[in-house]
């Protein structure tokens, strides 16, 4: 069988394939071409300049674009009236020369086996669940709370393994903010080339960074392709899940949109119901007085035309970065109230169409695709955790936590004070106070700033006093009118998994025993919840590099060994022992305090709960936690009871 990544054969005209070689990345063309001939010359006498975030074509001149154009064409016409045979495999020092070159870097060889799992360069989906007997699977029920990115990944992974499962998802579709965040402007920070399964690529997202209606597409176009909607019980939600010792069984309550309760059976339950899910209002005075429509960000009311009306937009984080320049054209009048402004990265492909080329390219030649993952991926590897770091020797801790967050600082005021001009005021205003990267850090095209320059768009940082019937107050009387209130407003981050009551051993209810402080034991399982699931769970939020998508694929396959060992061994639970999951949440908090994430500099963050504590984030770097989830550390479990006689 042909290697699925190996591309598809084509009779493309070469004047067509001439056409296509203009718009795709060259460095990634170049890697492909190393396939296509078995040739290692096409990478050693092309040098990239350098890498850069999403900077796809390594800063190379024009002049040697086109004499990498002009060789490729040849290489892919000759590769073409050979009939397209898949290329043989590469040895591993080729591949490593490979990887080096695309990075202009030598990779460490802690990030080798991460890298080369992700490449998949033999196409066999390494992170694939191996299918167990179903005699020793019958008695495994599983519950999985949510059908977003990870929960459908675990339908996935559980149906390879052949163990029973049923999903429960609040909304009518799959997705989950890719189903619920519909307003305008929506779309992906990751580039969506890797922002996607490693399994399920797609050559044909028509944006570089996918807009909210494609990502939903995507999803749903996985769910039906590995038949996951027989599985689903759609608009239903769970309100909470019991675990009965006696039977060693969950007990998962469940409410239709109908009304109707049903409870679920499950030896296991695997929670994916994210972070960013539940919706932030904060409890403004005479929010109930406004006399037009007000919602959430994430709740968008599609029936309500904004056209020619006056909109404040409360909060201007990243929903709100990406709502303001979608809506400033339609409105009469947009009013901006931001409580601190965010540090913006410099992506020019930000709103960028994918170009028939480079659709072409990802179809048609053999690992393209593959390597501008890699692109994609190798320089947010991590690199955003170098400038995060606090260097406590560092003299000026007020405004950088290290010589490289100082400059990662300098390049971004650099961006904002060129497009703001000699507008000192609006610089005032949009020029951060803080650390570089302390919080969020938001892709930006000089959308943003261009939409705040707009003169029907007003930019007000004074605190909001109170709402009455025509408009928003701030604090210095100020009053503000609005025809449409938007709550741009973030969700409940550090409230991780309410409002699901999940009660566990003797009684013991998980946000309870969690207070203000979630942890978990690899960001997995938790002491006293057995065959009890997260992911995404505490500690494991990037903030740094790689993708939640990513992450929730190391997560399910941690999971699904644990299950298999259920399985295996006819176990009827297991759980993690107290002190392994005390001493990962206690590394855990050593290292996030070295974080600028944590530096009292930086306020108003929805990474720190109310008491300026960060318990969500993950301060680990990929080939770190990598290895940490590879293989569960049995030792580190109790198991108990038999499944069989």
């Amino acid at each position: 069988m042909r290697n699925r990544y190996a591309g598809h054969p084509f009779s493309t005209p070469t004047q067509e394939i001439a056409a296509a070689l203009e718009a795709v990345s060259i460095p990634t063309l170049l890697l492909s071409l190393v396939h296509i001939t078995g040739d290692p010359r096409y990478i050693r006498e092309f040098k990239q300049a350098a890498t850069f975030l999403n900077e796809v074509q390594g800063f190379m001149s024009e002049e040697d674009k086109e004499r990498a154009r002009k060789v490729a064409l040849e290489a892919i016409v000759e590769y073409r009236e050979r009939g397209c045979p898949e290329p043989a495999p590469l040895d591993a020092d080729l591949v490593r020369e490979m990887m080096n070159w695309a990075a202009c870097e030598e990779v460490p060889n802690e990030y080798l086996p991460l890298i080369l799992e992700e490449l998949d360069l033999d196409g066999v989906d390494p992170r694939r669940a191996a299918p167990l007997d179903s005699g020793h699977t019958d008695t495994l029920p599983v519950v999985v709370i949510g059908c977003g990115e990870s929960g459908i990944l675990a339908g996935i992974r559980l149906a390879q393994a052949n163990i029973p499962f049923t999903i429960v998802e609040k909304n009518a579709g799959p997705g989950g903010t890719w189903w619920e965040n519909t307003y305008p402007g929506a779309r992906v920070d990751v580039a969506n080339h890797f922002y996607c399964y490693s399994f399920e690529p797609s050559d044909g997202w028509s944006h570089y960074f996918a807009e909210q209606p494609e990502l939903r597409e995507y999803f749903q176009t996985v769910v039906d392709k590995h038949g996951l909607d027989e599985h689903v019980l759609w608009e239903s939600e769970v309100e909470s899940a019991t675990w009965e010792e006696q039977d060693a069984l969950w007990v998962v309550r469940v409410r239709a949109a109908s009304g109707e309760i049903q409870e679920l059976r499950a030896r296991a339950v695997i929670s994916a119901v994210g972070q960013l899910n539940r919706p932030n209002i904060p409890a403004v005075d005479g929010a109930g007085a406004f006399a037009g429509p007000a919602f959430h960000s994430a709740r968008w009311d599609g029936s309500v035309d904004i056209t020619g009306k006056r909109v404040a937009l409360i909060g201007a984080g990243a929903s709100g970065f990406q709502i303001a320049p979608a809506i400033a054209e339609k409105v009469e009048h947009l009013t901006v109230f931001q409580r601190t402004p965010q540090w913006m990265f410099p992506n020019a492909m930000y709103h960028d169409q994918v170009e028939d080329g480079v659709r072409w390219a990802m179809k048609h030649l053999p690992f393209y695709g593959r390597w501008y993952r890699f692109l994609l991926m190798w320089p947010g590897a991590d690199k955003g955790l170098d400038a995060a770091e606090i260097d406590p020797d560092y003299p000026d801790q007020g405004y950088a936590v290290s010589a490289i967050n100082a400059a990662a600082r300098m390049m971004f005021t650099d961006w904002i004070t060129r497009q703001v001009g000699d507008d000192e005021q609006l610089l005032a205003q949009v020029l951060p106070d803080y650390p570089a990267t302390g919080k969020r850090t938001l892709q930006d095209n000089g959308s943003w700033l261009r939409t705040l320059r707009r003169d029907n768009v007003e930019l007000v940082r004074t605190s909001i006093e109170r709402i009455e019937r025509d408009g928003v107050v701030t604090e210095d009387g100020t009053i503000h009118l609005a025809d449409v209130i938007v709550y741009a407003t973030g969700f409940r981050a550090t409230e991780v998994l309410w409002p699901l009551r999940i009660v566990g051993r003797d009684g013991v209810e998980l946000r309870s025993m969690w207070g203000d402080r979630p942890y978990a034991h690899r960001g997995i399982t938790v002491p006293g919840f057995p065959n009890f699931f997260i992911i995404y769970g505490p500690g494991t939020h990037l903030a740094h590099g790689g993708s939640l998508i990513f992450q929730s694929e190391l997560q399910m396959r941690y999971i699904t060994q644990c299950l298999e060992r259920l399985a295996g061994e006819s176990r009827l639970a297991m759980e993690p022992e107290p002190q392994p999951a005390a001493d990962w949440h206690r590394r855990t908090q050593e290292r996030i305090n070295k974080m600028v994430w944590s530096h009292p500099a930086v306020e108003h963050s929805y990474f720190k709960n109310a008491d300026g504590e960060i318990h969500t984030v993950s301060p680990w770097r990929l080939p770190e936690y990598w290895h940490a989830v590879r293989r569960p550390d049995w030792s580190e479990y109790v198991f108990t009871g038999a499944g069989r006689p």
